[in-house]
């Protein structure tokens, strides 16, 4: 199994204390968290893309910017670049411009955005997010694939003889489909025989299997290799402690005051993948996603749902309410005791030698 480091990049007050710390020391903690997990061995970390909400992930490609120059092996994306807002035009530029920078180390996961306020920022309609979804995706593609590209669309304005520039750095990067809670983008995903990325983070496990059995399914149906299907997961939060008891007395303060306030800010409601479907940490830990307690106990949950999912790559998120010091403890913990015990009993072919769409720029094994 390969391992993923996202930060969607949250800048809230603490949830307990109130607490905030400066944006500028929130953005330098991204670029510092990207090189100790270079330096720890993961092989990917993704940032965030919002528009809305309590988040400085807005400009994600300046982030990746500055993370393609501070480190030299691992791997970049995006969880999610929120396509259905975006001009392809611009996407294909920008990512491009990332992917040159990073020496071909780029590969990012689309997705229509867990968030309903940024559409009307973008003077765009919510009731058509899968619409703008479905064709600006296909749009990039093409923009990354062809030059002298035409296009005739619905929302977008006709183009005649278009070529992106800069290029990719080897050809196009590799593009995943983001999914949380509608088959929209697991369908878009199968039809073009793109890799699907699970949010995997606030729901039960069943609602997010439905969703990669379907994908599964759909790609055979198009006619794909069933090897091109690879499968990544997200997590709901991460803490590890020397017992299990102690992990969850620690996280609880701040996983409860989360789920509460989530469950505050969508009342009335009823849409999954809105609030945390495990409003107590016991709950989450027992049913939900939660990687909370020893590195034993979280490393056997991902094996646990490795059975369900068979995913390929684990994405993990550090709550960035806990003090620095913890969270830079708690990432080590995890590629030094976690990392051994799943990759001693799973393996994948994604971004090794037989993997045809692997990242040109990326150098681990």
């Amino acid at each position: 199994m390969r391992f993923q480091v996202l930060d969607i990049v949250p800048h809230a007050p603490h949830p307990v204390t109130g607490e905030i710390i400066p944006v500028h020391e929130r953005l330098e903690r991204v670029v510092e968290t990207a090189v100790r997990a270079e330096r720890l061995g993961f092989d990917s970390y993704a940032v965030g893309e919002r528009h809305a909400g309590e988040f400085v992930s807005s400009a994600p490609t300046v982030l990746l910017g500055a993370l393609a120059q501070a480190t030299e092996r691992i791997l970049l994306s995006t969880g999610v670049t929120v396509i259905s807002l975006l001009d392809p035009v611009r996407v294909a530029e920008d990512y491009s411009t990332v992917d040159q920078l990073s020496g071909g180390r780029l590969e990012i996961v689309i997705g229509k955005g867990n968030e309903d306020k940024h559409f009307g920022m973008f003077g765009l309609e919510l009731g058509r997010q899968y619409e703008y979804l479905t064709e600006n995706y296909e749009l990039l593609r093409r923009l990354l694939r062809e030059t002298d590209v035409h296009w005739d669309g619905t929302h977008h304005a006709d183009l005649h003889g278009i070529t992106t520039f800069p290029r990719p750095f080897d050809g196009p990067f590799r593009i995943w489909h983001g999914s949380a809670t509608s088959t929209d983008a697991v369908d878009l995903a199968a039809k073009w025989g793109d890799p699907l990325f699970s949010a995997n983070a606030l729901q039960p496990r069943e609602a997010y299997q439905v969703l990669i059995d379907r994908y599964r399914e759909k790609l055979a149906e198009h006619g794909h290799d069933p090897s091109v299907g690879y499968v990544g997961s997200g997590s709901g939060g991460l803490f590890l402690a020397d017992t299990d008891d102690e992990a969850i007395r620690q996280y609880r303060p701040l996983y409860e005051a989360i789920a509460a306030k989530l469950a505050a800010a969508h009342a009335g409601d009823a849409r999954k993948g809105k609030t945390m479907s495990f409003t107590t940490i016991e709950d989450a830990v027992a049913h939900g996603p939660a990687l909370v307690g020893t590195p034993e106990r979280v490393a056997a949950k991902i094996l646990d749902y490795h059975k369900s999912y068979r995913h390929d790559v684990q994405s993990i998120s550090i709550n960035p309410s806990l003090p620095y010091p913890q969270q830079q403890e708690v990432l080590d913990r995890f590629a030094e005791e976690v990392i051994p015990l799943v990759q001693r009993e799973v393996t994948t072919t994604l971004w090794g030698p037989e993997d045809g769409g692997r990242a040109a720029g990326f150098t681990a094994c």
